[in-house]
């Protein structure tokens, strides 16, 4: 039986490459989104991270396949889906913060909660963090928050998991090319330019690096709790 990775946010950007990468390496791919993945053999179960019915449904659904693996194959559980709002700590209604943390933050506790019990060993479950995961800038009030609370996340889950043969880590990439950058700074090319510059290689990340280094992680367990930078040396201010 193939090995497993289930993905959230696979249809573009980071988890679309992430996805690749699995499926060239023989993997089975579940891509947990509202949209499809783009690459060819990839399954996508739709799903809302936000919305506790559609969640629920998949997480069934997921049980019920991982049950019937009954540890045949490891599973590398790939929390990737993120949502960033422009917003600032003195204008943000609660009603913002809880949809970033319903996505960023929640949606993990649901799928670890419903998945965990039947990963084997070999397992992993990994945590797509940000460089804003441990710093912060001004303007996206809610996204750092709940990337703050994705590093306690992952340090608990590696605590709580100790003895089990199921290893995790935090993989914080830097300014990476991918739609939600570009949507977040208005596709403007001369800020997308400047924040390529915020690094020693002068360039933003490729998701495809990114994809790299989560397959990496996942595949050596001595990185256990470990927070993975993926930024080319970023300049620090």
């Amino acid at each position: 039986m193939n090995p497993l990775a289930i993905l959230t946010g696979a249809s573009s950007g980071i988890g679309a490459a992430a996805a690749e990468q699995f499926i060239d390496q023989g993997y089975s791919v579940i891509n947990i989104s509202r949209r499809d993945c783009p690459v060819p053999g990839v399954e996508t179960l739709h799903t809302d991270l936000a919305d506790t019915a559609s969640l629920t449904g998949t997480c069934d659904t997921l049980t019920a396949r991982l049950q019937a693996q009954n540890g045949a194959a490891p599973v590398c559980l790939v929390h990737n889906a993120s949502l960033m709002l422009k917003d600032r700590c003195d204008t943000t209604e609660d009603s913002a913060l809880i949809e970033a943390i319903s996505v960023n933050v929640l949606s993990i506790n649901t799928l670890n909660r419903s998945l965990l019990t039947a990963m084997p060993q070999g397992s992993s479950v990994l945590y797509v963090g940000s460089t804003l995961s441990e710093k912060a800038v001004a303007g996206a009030f809610s996204y750092i928050v709940s990337k703050h609370a994705q590093l306690g996340m992952m340090r608990a889950t590696c605590q709580d998991l100790m003895g089990r043969g199921i290893h995790t880590a935090l993989i914080c990439p830097g300014f990476t090319d991918t739609s939600m950058l570009r949507q977040h700074v208005g596709n403007d090319e001369g800020v997308l330019e400047s924040l390529g510059a915020m690094n020693s290689f002068g360039r933003l990340v490729s998701p495809i690096e990114i994809a790299e280094l989560i397959l990496w992680v996942h595949q050596h367990p001595v990185v256990n709790g470990s927070v993975m930078h993926g930024n080319l040396g970023q300049i620090e201010h």
